[in-house]
């Protein structure tokens, strides 16, 4: 039997700069020791085949000139990787429920993210992948006017999905429970519909923030497991059978991931779910098995529907992201689930 080569498997960047750079926490890692360590990492002969990225400096200036972008896809096609899914920074300045302003500027950066990931396309860099968005606003706050919130998170949707059209791209919502309006497995399902522009606008899985959606955290109502769960094998096949029927007709992009079943928030940040190793024996999740909830369809058959899948770990330490190995094992467990749910193609 040939072996699988699809879906490719792909690193995200942003875990060097997610947590970095401010005052009293650790400073970034570069995007060229991000993309080393990558193009270093291997299992048996197999590698990583491409990054996904995150358009925000120090790593990549969302107001890149073509020149830019160009020498961008030389560096990382220079190492034998291709590029994916591009993260937009639809934060800091900008929110798709916020006053005119904050939705113009919503609007824009998703604009110059969808430039950016077009451009990239056109130079024959960047084979497949999706422009990842959220909501960039508080659940407290849509709280307020559930409907009222939604209604101008998917008008704001709207407006980016016509843009990204209009260049070839689709935009992929994140489901993690701190943003409005995506913050539950009803909410996003709710969110996509008012939308209204399934083949453009569409959802992002992420095995670890997106499990949270069965506990109901930021949304009690939607909760689809006990309130005394305690991972219970048959409740947890349950609840994710659930889930992932109701989103995966959604999902453009995947992430692999894993969790601990844990949250957090601080300040004013909402709770989320926390990112744990592939290694890590408090993980909640079969890596290789669960990936197979959104990979393949409700009848156990392959999709075929994602030509990459992703990586995802945020907030790790710099001295267990600098180490090689740590690559390595991520690599491994990608591995498996290509072997798992994957094709040759």
């Amino acid at each position: 039997m040939p072996q699988n080569n699809y879906p490719k498997l792909h690193n995200a960047m942003w875990p060097g700069l997610v947590g970095k750079g401010s005052p009293g926490a650790e400073p970034f890692i570069g995007l060229d020791t991000m993309l080393d360590l990558t193009a270093k990492a291997e299992v048996n002969g197999t590698r990583f085949d491409g990054v996904d990225l995150f358009l925000y400096n120090p790593h990549t200036d969302i107001d890149s000139s073509d020149d830019d972008i160009r020498r961008l896809a030389d560096k990382i096609r220079g190492r034998n990787l291709a590029i994916g899914s591009v993260v937009a920074p639809v934060w800091f300045d900008a929110s798709a429920m916020g006053d005119a302003s904050m939705r113009a500027n919503w609007v824009t950066h998703v604009r110059k993210a969808v430039r950016i990931a077009a451009r990239l396309r056109e130079l024959g860099a960047r084979p497949h992948g999706v422009v990842r968005i959220d909501s960039s606003a508080p659940v407290k706050e849509w709280d307020k006017d559930p409907r009222g919130g939604t209604k101008r998170i998917a008008q704001t949707f709207r407006e980016a999905g016509k843009i990204a059209r209009d260049a070839g791209e689709r935009l992929a919502a994140e489901g993690e429970i701190c943003w409005a309006g995506m913050h539950s497995w009803k909410n996003m399902v709710n969110l996509l519909e008012t939308v209204g522009m399934p083949r453009v606008v569409g959802f992002q899985a992420d095995m670890s923030h997106t499990l949270l959606y069965m506990l109901g955290e930021n949304a009690e109502r939607h909760r689809i497991v006990p309130r005394k769960f305690n991972w219970e094998p048959a409740e947890f096949h349950r609840a994710m059978v659930k889930l992932t029927d109701a989103l995966r007709p959604w999902t453009f992009d995947f992430h692999v991931a894993q969790n601990d079943g844990s949250v957090f928030g601080s300040g004013s940040h909402e709770k989320t779910g926390r990112h744990c190793l592939a290694t890590d024996p408090r993980g909640k999740l079969n890596i290789p098995r669960d990936a197979g909830y959104w990979l393949r369809d409700r009848h156990g058959k392959v999709t075929k529907k994602l030509k990459h899948i992703c990586w995802d770990g945020c907030m790790f330490p710099n001295e267990v992201m600098l180490k090689q190995q740590t690559w390595n094992d991520i690599l491994a467990a990608m591995i498996e689930v290509r072997n798992n749910h994957g094709w040759a193609g």
